[in-house]
């Protein structure tokens, strides 16, 4: 854990308006949605860029004398998202601080926490925005839930010394709240949106919703909230729904009561990638502009996996329904975000995000072009910092992941990442490679 003396310098701060760097010469994905642009320039002047333009053209005054930084033969792209982790859930500080600064050393400028024990998580987002501890920034949610929720020992984890159910960062849902005060203890914690997350109805979800956004806070829900079903939780107006495997119960086998009572999924039927039911519920998606935080590549990890021979028949299963129904919303038009909410071992040097993306190219059959912006503008917008984040433009932060080979061509070339500048300042990974031998 770092721990600076008063009035010390943050060695990992942005740097400050007027320091200017240039750097020149690489093909630059942008993340817009244009064709990969070669020989570019980009001008970064503190936190922000001031200019994005070809190697040939004039640069502007600003950077006259400034420092330019050679990437010819390299490529560019904007900062990568994770937007579905859980730093916190039990808090432990060493482990969270290492997480973040693996992740902004392979390239990952910025994630969403999707609820844990937010009296650690607003100390790491702060500590990472100002600087003290190298890590991306961080957009966290609040949860709310049906009282019979509480009894996930998870939520003991997160709500220690006080009682789960009863804290701002994790609220209890009943009839009888007063959803306008619900929702401002939530922002209280300077939380980014609100985590609907199960044992709630349609009408409460839609009222947690309403209030939620009348406030300016974002909703991000499971997609499946028991009873509450995908087609409500969308039709509630939520600006994300997270995991995808939830999604077929749009069409349960048997009546959806609550979290713990699934009822069992007919994955045969949704093998093929081609279910109407899912297909009028995506088009409502995408009508609506709600993301998907797929996290469709977490059933194929060692957690979900575990050590038995049923568990690991029940995470292939899930992975290839994972496969199909991510490809099958892709397919329909649905913004898919690129989310995790599992993390790689930290002896493994890189994060789980870079399998979530070769699983959304390898298994489900999405172009490299698109998993990019998936999980570059896509994530942004997912977690509310599209003005900010996720494209390589004049105005935004300067968020961006300089590679030696192309991820167009094989996303595994983001392994072959060299360098992180995340709000201007930068990240060499081969120092994290030095001090992790």
């Amino acid at each position: 854990m770092t721990d600076l003396p008063p009035g010390a310098p943050t060695p990992w701060a942005a740097p400050p308006a007027g320091t200017v760097t240039v750097y020149r010469g690489a093909t630059l994905f942008d993340g817009t949605g244009a064709r990969p642009s070669p020989d570019t320039t980009i001008v970064t002047d503190g936190a922000r860029i001031h200019t994005v333009t070809g190697d040939g053209d004039p640069l502007p005054p600003v950077a006259a004398g400034a420092p330019r930084v050679d990437l010819a033969g390299r490529f560019v792209v904007p900062g990568l998202i994770d937007t579905h982790q859980h730093l916190a859930t039990p808090p432990d500080r060493p482990v969270a601080e290492a997480v973040l600064r693996r992740l902004v050393h392979s390239g990952v400028t910025a994630v969403r926490d999707m609820a844990d024990d937010l009296r650690q998580i607003g100390d790491l987002a702060r500590a990472a925005l100002v600087g003290e501890i190298p890590g991306p920034d961080i957009r966290y949610a609040a949860l709310m839930a049906g009282p019979s929720f509480f009894d996930d020992p998870r939520t003991h984890e997160v709500c220690r010394g006080a009682v789960p159910g009863a804290v701002p960062w994790m609220q209890a849902v009943t009839p009888g709240t007063d959803l306008t005060i619900a929702v401002a203890l939530a922002r209280g914690t300077h939380a980014a949106a609100i985590k609907v997350y199960a044992d709630l109805d349609a009408a409460t979800v839609a009222a947690v919703t309403a209030e939620a956004h009348r406030q300016g806070i974002a909703v991000w829900a499971h997609a499946a909230v028991f009873p509450a079903g995908p087609g409500e939780v969308v039709g509630a107006g939520v600006d994300s729904v997270s995991h995808v495997t939830l999604l077929p119960f749009e069409d349960p086998t048997e009546p959806l009561s609550s979290y713990r009572t699934k009822p069992p999924v007919d994955h045969d039927r949704f093998a093929a990638g081609d279910d109407a039911k899912l297909d009028a519920l995506f088009a409502e998606m995408r009508r609506r502009g709600t993301v998907l935080d797929a996290t469709a590549s977490m059933w194929t990890s060692d957690e979900l996996r575990g050590d038995t021979a049923e568990s690991a028949e029940r995470a292939r299963r899930n992975a290839e329904l994972a496969a199909a129904v991510t490809a099958q919303a892709h397919r329909a038009g649905v913004g898919v975000c690129t989310g995790t909410d599992v993390e790689t071992d930290l002896a493994d040097p890189f994060p789980a995000l870079y399998g979530e993306l070769a699983f959304l190219v390898d298994r489900c059959g999405i172009p490299a072009a698109d998993v990019l912006r998936s999980a570059t503008l896509v994530g942004a917008r997912a977690a509310g910092t599209e003005a900010d984040m996720g494209s390589v433009e004049a105005g935004k932060l300067a968020n961006f992941a300089v590679l030696d080979e192309d991820p167009l061509r094989d996303i595994a070339n983001l392994r072959t990442l060299t360098l992180t500048v995340k709000r201007g300042r930068r990240f060499d990974r081969a120092d994290f490679e030095k001090d992790a031998r």
